[in-house]
């Protein structure tokens, strides 16, 4: 029972000890809050919407893995940014020298802010790309796996840089 009990206070004290990590990785320090500044679509190709979706898959992201706060100003953790590449350009060709598929490569450049700690300041590009069949549209169906898949790795990578140590 006294083994029990033992072993049990020293579980709970080297918890107690890890700081605001979370089961995810992310290391949140002191920070309480955050903010995702809408992300301008700066892109030549412009795809409506896209600026809205990112913005907010980015906020769902950082809510859902770390106990933070979302707030439209003064945040502890601030992120902005703007889409800067919405590009297709055909990647496999055919026998007979046709495109036999297609790339999608969307590119977000990310300012990220810590308010708390000003070292981990950084403003970085990120990129990803979905490659789909030539003879498809990149409409409907295929549009929204292809940009749900590239935003699904983007803000992953972006949560990565800004609230762990990999």
């Amino acid at each position: 029972m006294k083994i029990r009990f033992l072993t049990a206070l020293l579980v709970l004290l080297s918890l107690q000890s890890c700081g605001y990590y979370s089961f995810t990785g992310a290391d949140t320090g002191n920070a309480e809050t955050f903010q995702v500044n809408f992300f301008q679509n700066n892109a030549q190709l412009v795809e409506p919407g896209i600026d809205r979706d990112f913005t907010l898959r980015l906020q769902d992201l950082i809510q859902n893995q770390t106990n933070l706060s979302l707030v439209n100003e003064n945040g502890d953790l601030i992120y902005e940014g703007e889409i800067t590449r919405y590009y297709i350009a055909p990647m496999t060709a055919t026998a007979d020298s046709r495109a036999a598929q297609n790339r999608l490569t969307i590119e977000v450049n990310v300012r990220f802010y810590n308010t708390l700690d000003p070292e981990k300041d950084f403003e970085k590009r990120f990129s990803f790309y979905y490659d789909y069949p030539a003879n498809a549209l990149l409409t409907g169906a295929v549009r929204e796996e292809a940009i749900e898949e590239i935003f699904l790795r983007i803000t992953q990578d972006v949560f990565n840089a800004s609230l762990t140590n990999w």
